[in-house]
């Protein structure tokens, strides 16, 4: 099989996705064992500049959904941002995992040089396909997977670089 668009989109989205629902439950446990109120991780930052965890996930679940929405011609569905814990949270990367599974993966390949606009604060920007999915769709989609990342591991949950990749097909030889 070629690869394509859809297979660089995506996998990666769902496994991403996956991966932070895992980061969240290693974090949950975390706040648990040493009897800390979830919120406080939920409003952690990085950086006084930075969004805090929750905002980070829908964030990272918005570049995935609308962004291969956007590609495939459809429009994503629209989440209302109210999460307040680690279980709404997972319920939100669950969801949005289901979500990008039902997206036609002809559609998305057929977006590579169709011009693509999307929202970009109080403008619009445009490109093609194949720029708008690598340019922007994924690096922002990793931007905010690795602040949520790095935000539960500065927390001081257990995790490392295994639980950010995820499940993924490999081989061990």
């Amino acid at each position: 099989m070629a690869f394509s668009m859809s297979r660089a989109a995506l996998p990666v989205c769902e496994t991403g996705l996956n991966a932070l629902a895992g980061v969240l439950d290693k974090g949950a446990a975390h706040v648990a064992a040493k009897k800390i109120d979830p919120a406080v991780m939920l409003n952690w930052r990085l950086a006084p500049d930075m969004f805090a965890l929750t905002r980070q996930v829908q964030i990272a679940t918005d570049q995935a959904k609308n962004g291969l929405s956007r590609l495939a011609a459809v429009e994503p569905p629209k989440y209302e941002d109210n999460e307040t814990t680690i279980e709404a949270l997972k319920e939100r990367l669950a969801k949005t995992v289901i979500y990008i599974k039902t997206l036609d993966p002809t559609a998305i390949d057929a977006s590579a040089e169709r011009d693509i606009i999307f929202p970009l604060g109080p403008k619009k920007g445009q490109m093609k396909g194949a720029d708008y999915l690598n340019h922007f769709v994924l690096p922002n989609f990793y931007f905010h997977i690795s602040a949520a990342y790095g935000i539960v591991r500065a927390f001081g949950a257990d995790i490392g670089k295994r639980d950010f990749l995820g499940d993924f097909p490999i081989t061990i030889l």
